[in-house]
């Protein structure tokens, strides 16, 4: 099934490594105009420009803090004159951090929020200027199994993913008279994505309740995601898909 995502132009945060990567990956596969944005790994971001290159895409790479309010409205205003505007929107870029609750301070509670929550909220506002004045928009939220179940999971992490998934259903309330969607896309533990923060005891514990025994893919949540932003999925609005494999 094509996804008729053909010329699309989208702008993925996070794109030098990991779920970001597969997402860009996919999203060239389609056929869709990919941008993607990153913080600090240029060996990563050069790398995904490799790849996408290989699937014949002409992708753009911006090295940007999507926390940071000036540089991502910069950006925006830069694809709007040299792109047409970003009509696909997937905030992917998040860290994660495996301490107890007792050993966490408020710095790292507030690292830990500036990304998870800040920089999906920055990236967003400067792109929907854009969706709204073209009244024509998606934007994808990759949450965590964390923010919507409960689960042993970092405080802090789950605190952050859990309000991206308020930011997602009040958003696409609010600008759905625009014919914008907003979703969020919350995956399980994924081989060499969270799954590798996390001490092995908790890794053998979901893979032992997991129905598929195992854990996710990056390319089996990307191939999702690509789905959650195309016309195929034209009626889902205000959504938290959870993909963990069945627990």
């Amino acid at each position: 099934m094509k996804l008729g995502l053909k010329d699309k132009r989208v702008l993925v945060t996070g794109g030098s490594r990991g779920l970001g990567r597969a997402i860009c990956q996919v999203l060239a596969a389609s056929e869709a105009r990919v941008a993607f944005t990153y913080a600090a790994d240029d060996q990563g971001a050069s790398e995904t420009l490799r790849l996408l290159a290989q699937a014949g895409s002409h992708a753009l790479a911006e090295k940007v803090d999507a926390c940071d309010a000036d540089a991502t409205h910069a950006l925006a205003e830069r694809l709007e004159k040299d792109w047409g505007g970003v009509e696909v929107l997937i905030n992917n870029a998040g860290i994660t951090q495996a301490l107890p609750f007792a050993l966490l301070d408020a710095d790292d509670w507030d690292v830990m929020m500036r990304v998870n929550t800040r920089g999906p909220f920055v990236t967003t506002q400067a792109l929907l200027r854009g969706m709204i004045r073209r009244r024509a928009g998606v934007v994808l939220n990759i949450g965590s199994l964390a923010g919507s179940r409960m689960l042993d999971a970092p405080i802090h992490y789950s605190a952050s993913k859990t309000a991206l998934v308020g930011l997602t259903r009040a958003l696409a309330r609010q600008v759905s008279r625009y014919s914008i969607r907003v979703n969020c896309l919350a995956p399980g533990l994924l081989e060499g994505g969270v799954g590798d923060a996390v001490p092995a005891y908790r890794v053998d514990d979901y893979v032992s309740h997991c129905a598929l025994g195992r854990l996710g893919t990056f390319d089996e949540v990307a191939r999702l995601a690509a789905f959650m932003v195309s016309e195929r999925s034209s009626y889902m609005n205000g959504e938290v898909v959870v993909v963990d494999g069945g627990l």
